[in-house]
């Protein structure tokens, strides 16, 4: 491993899932291996204050976005750093945190690409979009159980929040390598969770793994459930990747097989047959189900983290 720590940035608005795609990356990586910070820590004003002000915490005024920088800055060359721990149960903030960065770092939050000094800081940087209407729903569902919220008041949030999502939030997605949009299938559109679709734009910005080969937009050998056709996001050309949430182990674990033939590190801790925890979800009633779009998800963004970080410890040998 290289002697810097690897960056990977997961922005989206509030309960895109930025939060469940961390722990399952964590996860595979190794949670003794990995550090994961949160930017809505550094809000500049506390639940009530942002009540007073008519402020909303997506708004950049309203967190310390230089502070932000600095930290990821230092956090890239290896240093600690005393992070702000801002409270989604009191809407308080508590004592400061003492961090430590380890081999790799993960940065998930709402703000996180909004300046180019923080994006300067990333080796790697995605973006989740899930259909509004089903963020809306993991939304309601999050801050009621977990927030003490009401759903009028959850839902009247959304609604205040709207225009900062729109002019802050969203427009970060232009500069994320991977977009990660879960959604519903066509003939199940409620479905909130478990056996959710998912699509994934893959820029140009880093190089991602070819699996030209077996997948095409005229057909390919592993059925209609894995796509990958070439589209067009935000005005440019992009490789798109979509795998439904019916597709099975096999169809997922040779998509895998490539990702592991440019990475051996990648199938040997974290491969489907390996770990069995990769891509599980609970569901409304409290069950375990395995998603492969979630997996393949997990492990795509491993991959690049390894590629990253297989490129920084080579340059580090041709500057040595």
């Amino acid at each position: 491993m290289s002697s810097r720590p690897i960056i990977l940035g997961i922005v989206g608005d509030s309960a895109a899932g930025k939060t469940t795609l961390t722990r399952g990356i964590a996860q595979i990586l190794g949670e003794d291996q990995v550090t994961a910070i949160c930017t809505d820590d550094y809000h500049r004003y506390d639940r009530q204050q942002r009540k007073e002000m008519n402020i909303s915490a997506l708004h950049p005024d309203c967190n310390y976005l230089d502070i932000i920088e600095q930290h990821l800055q230092l956090l890239r060359e290896g240093k600690s750093i005393l992070k702000p721990i801002y409270n989604h149960s009191t809407g308080g903030f508590d004592a400061p945190e003492y961090i430590q960065p380890k081999k790799f770092v993960i940065v998930e939050g709402l703000l996180g690409y909004s300046t180019a000094a923080a994006r300067s800081c990333y080796d790697v940087m995605t973006y989740l979009a899930p259909p509004e209407s089903l963020r809306a729903n993991w939304k309601i569902k999050r801050d009621t159980r977990k927030r003490g919220y009401e759903e009028s008041q959850v839902l009247e949030q959304l609604k205040q929040r709207e225009p900062d999502s729109e002019a802050y939030i969203r427009p970060q997605r232009q500069w994320a390598d991977v977009v990660v949009s879960f959604y519903p299938p066509e003939d199940h559109p409620d479905q909130e969770n478990l056996l959710l679709n998912v699509r994934l734009v893959l820029r140009p910005t880093i190089p991602h793994p070819d699996f030209t080969h077996i997948l095409d937009d005229t057909g390919n050998h592993l059925g209609s459930a894995i796509r990958l056709v070439l589209d067009r996001d935000m005005g440019k050309p992009v490789d798109v990747l979509e795998v439904d949430g019916g597709a099975t182990a096999e169809q997922v674990q040779e998509l895998e097989r490539i990702l592991c033939s440019e990475v051996p590190y990648l199938g040997q801790f974290c491969s489907l047959e390996g770990n069995e925890d990769i891509g599980k979800l609970v569901g409304t009633t409290g069950e375990t189900l395995q998603s492969y779009p979630l997996a393949l998800t997990q492990l795509l963004i491993t991959y690049h983290m390894l590629k990253a970080d297989k490129v920084a410890k080579q340059l580090e040998g041709i500057l040595a």
